[in-house]
């Protein structure tokens, strides 16, 4: 058994709603006879909180401990069983390979399918929705690290802020005109950063500066998901009634919501 990160249930909390059984693809969370959400088991938890976002109660966190590791091909196989063919091709961790049957992708850290190695087509010059980009960077400002920016630096006064997950730069081509253009921005990730002090640190940031505007961009995988998390309860800490604009960007490369 080694330390990570697993889904942890405050049955007080808990009211039996149901959401978060659905909400977890790995079929890791189901209803007990007290109709409170338990853990089915431990290995068929990924650890990414994929169901914190349908908690109408905050019963759910995720919290790191001994466990045992995550076991996409178990998951698998119990979500096969018990929702079907359908169900378990969104199993994270799971590759679908050329003859169309599904086996464990490796390797994949934590099952996430942000991890999953595969190859991204660009798109043929002229595409439909494409873009030209000029490369003239839009980057008004350094650093841009959350660990390393200072929630009172001058630049961040009466600024339109965008907090970004580290990978949408990349995955976005048009980044620079689409979305940082006129904005200052901090990035980060919540799944390799070691995030302590984070909300802090955005909350005191988001206080002292009378933000225009407050936006954030994550990747379309449940993991990214935490930034949004983050953002959301420091805006709480803050005190300040300010709007987040969330803006999603898919694998393949495109805003997806």
């Amino acid at each position: 058994m080694a330390k990570r990160k697993i889904i942890e249930i405050n049955r007080d909390l808990c009211n039996g709603c149901g959401l978060c059984t659905t909400a977890c693809a790995e079929g890791a969370l189901e209803l007990d006879a007290e109709n409170k959400a338990v853990l089915v088991k431990e290995i068929f938890c990924d650890g990414m909180g994929a169901c914190l976002d349908v908690c109408p109660t905050g019963a759910l966190q995720v919290v790191e401990r001994e466990s045992s590791e995550y076991d996409a091909q178990a998951a698998y196989k119990h979500v096969l069983k018990t929702r079907g063919k359908e169900a378990a091709a969104h199993v994270h961790g799971i590759a679908k390979d050329h003859g169309h049957h599904h086996k464990a992708a490796a390797p994949l850290a934590c099952g996430c399918p942000g991890s999953l190695a595969r190859e991204i087509k660009p798109a043929a010059a002229g595409a439909k929705g494409g873009r030209s980009v000029s490369g003239a960077s839009e980057l008004s400002q350094r650093p841009i690290q959350l660990h390393l920016v200072s929630p009172i630096a001058p630049y961040f006064k009466e600024s339109d802020l965008l907090v970004a997950a580290d990978c949408t730069a990349f995955a976005l081509g048009s980044f620079h005109p689409d979305l940082l253009k006129g904005k200052k921005i901090v990035i980060a990730c919540p799944k390799l950063d070691e995030t302590q002090g984070y909300v802090e640190k955005l909350a005191e940031l988001i206080r002292l500066n009378d933000l225009k505007s407050l936006s954030v961009a994550i990747m379309s995988v449940p993991c990214c998901s935490g930034l949004y998390r983050m953002v959301l309860a420091a805006v709480e800490e803050s005190g300040v009634d300010i709007p987040v604009n969330k803006i999603v960007i898919g694998i393949e490369g495109k805003i997806a919501a």
